[in-house]
């Protein structure tokens, strides 16, 4: 990958360089006494805490957060039928969701290191600031990743300065999300406006408002079920929208061929993971967007993929006629290779459960020779368009569907079905006169069709407390629907129940941990 991504903060009209960023190799922390003394220092330091967001083993963004850590009623896995994480058929020694607990919490520590030295360095004030903000929102992000996935977590707000220190005790969620947003909000005053900014893979302004939309959704719906957090919501989407600095992207397939090409377009996609290279030298932040969530091909010229992330049926169906975003999020072909000759091949209109995750097309990859196991694929955190329909949704619930909250979801409903952004389509929009509940409906179902295959869906319907409900009648569905070749969809579904909306707590945690306590059912 060629990303000439600047490091933060060196010429002063904009506070950026011309060396790369994240495209070296990752620095681990090393005494403070003989490290922190530079702003090259504090800047290696930040590049460490970014990097636990992709993890060489797969387990952040990489790969587990939008696959096996975020199954719901979205996609399934062919090739696996009990004792696993991607059918919910495991325990709390799982090794990736150990993994997933101790990267979260390396992330923190690093964080948490920098934020203790960052005043070390005479250096420019506005660039200390940066760094220091960045360093703030990561930390809450991790943290808001942990407390979303497992619940009431140890709080961690200072660096780690002994492995003898005392382990730290459960914090119920309602502080660990009130520390989130007092760091997120702090961090919002520190940080550049996207504008100051050559790559959406550093968090901006606009990032972290856009990121605690999401937190305040989050707290108001389950568990928390805080409604007065929907307002708080509305107020952080429109500092977004009112920015200015972001927009729909005109060509909803764009967006993910942009990723697959490396082309940072910071417009749509707010705030993404950046990947570097494909694992080969001493590069070790590469990616598999696309390959285990991509279409079936055996081909290495085309690009890799076994294949085993199937969709469902129902996300298949939420998508409505003429709408194009269907056939880019779920691809309607799959390579076969005979002879050595390889050739996209329709599946028939009765192969729905047959199909792929066709987001992000390893076709479209430039680095070559491909690499069976790992590209250069950025992942998107979060989107312009996510955006608009957390507006929509907020707005809805603050002050019913109102025609501001109209506005925002018909965005997204018109470029689904390439339509102008801004034009009143009565083919496409959403009706009107819909009640508070008809519209929250037309929201959820708008964003599946959305934000299919992006690590979301799992979160939203657990917030909107439809989890379980969801994945029994998935079962229901399937039984009665996919025939004997594909009953394996409902694997996962079948062996969901209350105890998933958490993950364990890793039982090498409680061994090392005497403070703290399983969650309920595992």
């Amino acid at each position: 990958m060629k990303k000439y991504i600047y490091l933060l903060l060196i010429i002063s009209s904009t506070f950026l360089s011309c060396q790369k960023f994240l495209d070296t190799k990752p620095q681990d922390f090393v005494s403070p006494e003989t490290y922190f003394n530079t702003e090259q220092d504090l800047q290696r330091a930040l590049n460490g805490v970014y990097n636990r967001l992709v993890d060489n083993f797969g387990r952040m963004y990489q790969r587990g957060l939008w696959s096996y850590l975020a199954v719901s009623d979205e996609f399934f896995y062919s090739n696996v039928s009990s004792n696993n994480l991607k059918v919910t058929d495991f325990d709390a020694s799982n090794l990736d969701v150990s993994r997933f607990w101790e990267v979260s919490y390396q992330g923190i520590d690093r964080a948490n290191e920098l934020i203790a030295n960052v005043g070390k360095p005479e250096m420019d004030e506005a660039k200390r600031n940066s760094i220091k903000g960045q360093a703030l929102f990561l930390r809450a992000y991790f943290h808001f990743l942990l407390v979303s996935n497992f619940g009431d977590i140890p709080l961690k707000l200072e660096p780690t300065l002994s492995p003898n220190e005392k382990p730290l005790p459960r914090t119920s969620i309602d502080k660990v999300y009130a520390q989130i947003v007092l760091d997120m909000q702090a961090a919002e005053t520190l940080c550049l406006p996207a504008s100051k900014l050559s790559t959406n893979e550093i968090v901006s302004q606009t990032a972290i408002q856009a990121v605690l939309a999401r937190v305040f959704l989050k707290m108001a719906g389950a568990p928390l079920k805080d409604a007065s957090k929907y307002k708080e919501a509305l107020l952080y989407a429109d500092k977004v929208i009112n920015s200015g600095a972001h927009a729909l992207n005109a060509d909803y397939k764009q967006i993910f061929i942009n990723h697959s090409q490396d082309i940072i377009e910071p417009k749509e996609c707010i705030w993404e993971i950046g990947m570097y290279g494909n694992q080969q030298g001493i590069e070790q932040i590469s990616g598999s967007v696309g390959i285990d969530n991509g279409i079936l091909s055996s081909d290495n010229n085309i690009g890799f993929s076994a294949g085993t992330m199937r969709v469902t049926k129902r996300i298949y169906d939420y998508y409505k006629t003429g709408d194009l975003r269907r056939d880019w999020a779920i691809s309607p072909f799959y390579y076969r290779t005979t002879a050595g000759v390889t050739v996209a091949t329709n599946y028939l209109a009765t192969q729905i459960y047959d199909r792929n995750i066709g987001k992000w097309r390893r076709t479209y990859e430039l680095l070559v020779p491909k690499h069976r196991t790992y590209n250069s694929t950025n992942f998107p955190v979060i989107r312009y368009a996510d955006v608009l329909l957390m507006k929509a949704e907020a707005e809805n619930q603050v002050n019913g569907p109102t025609p501001a909250a109209y506005a925002a979801i018909n965005q997204v409903r018109r470029r689904g079905f390439g339509k102008p952004l801004t034009a009143a389509d009565v083919t496409v929009d959403v009706p009107a006169g819909l009640s508070k509940a008809a519209f929250q409906l037309e929201l959820q179902n708008e964003r599946s069709r959305e934000l299919a295959f992006e690590g979301l869906r799992k979160h939203d319907l657990i917030r909107w407390d439809i989890y379980l409900t969801s994945m029994a009648s998935l079962v229901t569905e399937i039984t009665a629907n996919a025939g004997t070749t594909w009953q394996r969809a409902a694997f996962a579904a079948k062996n969901t129940t209350s105890r998933n909306l958490l993950l364990p707590i890793p039982s090498l945690e409680l061994v090392s941990n005497p403070n703290i306590q399983q969650n309920v059912g595992w």
